[in-house]
């Protein structure tokens, strides 16, 4: 809940508050892809024969670990992409070379291998070295460079005050925090709420035949995603937002829905969502019963000014 209201507007207008509008929020998370599914479906003539697929084992499928890399697009007024949001998607590889010869390549021959094991250290050297210079790079000049890199709870992340990443955080007048969503919370995060679905199913649709054509296809269906389709799961994320509070911090609600294809067509989508201020009141007088105020460092001391306590 209190992740929920650190992301509010401190502005009651008309009995509503609005939501930030995240643009200097850029979400991180790893996944899984594999190179094939263990069941598909097909949709085939009376007298087409069924394609055939082979591997060697359906219980070890060949799957590459990716750490995608995304903040909320950025529109100009009449609707033209500024910023498309989708900053890169990096796969956890490594070259080595082939210890005896097959039909397939010659001994020697640099081969392309997920890294055995994503521990701390290959995290570190990603953010590091691949995600922060690729924002640097990508960072559009009219968006404030005080950026906040959020991730997830999972063991191999670096934590805020790492002294390396302390190193590089304030380069180039950037500005870089790292931030914690609520464990067990995927909700709270966009690529788990929907992008890495929205990935998987164009990349689902491609053939592979080995980790060099499946780190291609994640790639092109990172890549054929649009700018809007990105924007919509950041309003999904508001709408989830606002039903964790209602709901008293709980995972007892359903993913929202708002319609945003129609309004997207009718051109009346909003930039950012609402949340009515007694829902706010109620969560915060919530949070002020002496059973219910866990200790967190996400500080909802301006919200609760805001909103008379």
């Amino acid at each position: 809940m209190k992740w929920g209201l650190i992301h509010v507007q401190h502005v009651v207008h008309n009995g509503m508050l609005k939501y930030h509008t995240m643009h200097n929020v850029v979400h991180i998370d790893e996944k899984w892809f594999f190179i094939t599914k263990t069941t598909d479906r097909y949709y085939l003539l009376p007298d087409e024969e069924e394609p055939y697929r082979s591997c060697k084992s359906k219980r070890f499928i060949t799957k590459v670990m990716f750490m995608c890399v995304v903040c909320r697009p950025y529109f100009g007024e009449d609707g033209d992409v500024i910023f498309d949001g989708k900053i890169s998607i990096f796969s956890f590889t490594t070259k080595e070379q082939a210890q005896r010869k097959s039909k397939n390549r010659a001994k020697g021959t640099l081969e392309t291998k997920p890294i055995p094991s994503v521990n701390n250290a290959v995290m570190r050297y990603c953010l590091i070295q691949k995600i922060i210079p690729t924002i640097k790079a990508k960072w559009p000049d009219n968006i404030r460079k005080e950026i906040f890199i959020q991730q997830d709870n999972a063991r191999p992340h670096i934590k805020h005050d790492d002294a390396e990443f302390q190193s590089v955080a304030n380069t180039d007048g950037f500005k870089f925090h790292i931030i914690c969503q609520p464990a067990n919370s995927p909700d709270c995060n966009v690529l788990d709420l929907g992008f890495f679905r929205a990935i998987q199913s164009i990349q689902d649709d491609k053939l592979a035949r080995g980790v060099d054509d499946l780190l291609s296809n994640v790639q092109s269906s990172f890549e054929e995603l649009s700018a809007q389709t990105l924007n919509k799961v950041f309003l999904t994320l508001q709408a989830c937002l606002i039903d964790i509070l209602k709901v008293e911090g709980g995972n007892g609600y359903k993913t929202p829905h708002i319609n945003k294809d129609r309004l997207s067509r009718l051109g009346i989508i909003p930039h950012t969502l609402e949340v009515e201020d007694h829902d706010v009141k109620a969560a915060v007088a919530y949070l002020k019963q002496t059973e219910n105020d866990a200790v967190t460092s996400y500080d909802i001391s301006a919200i609760c000014r805001a909103v008379g306590f």
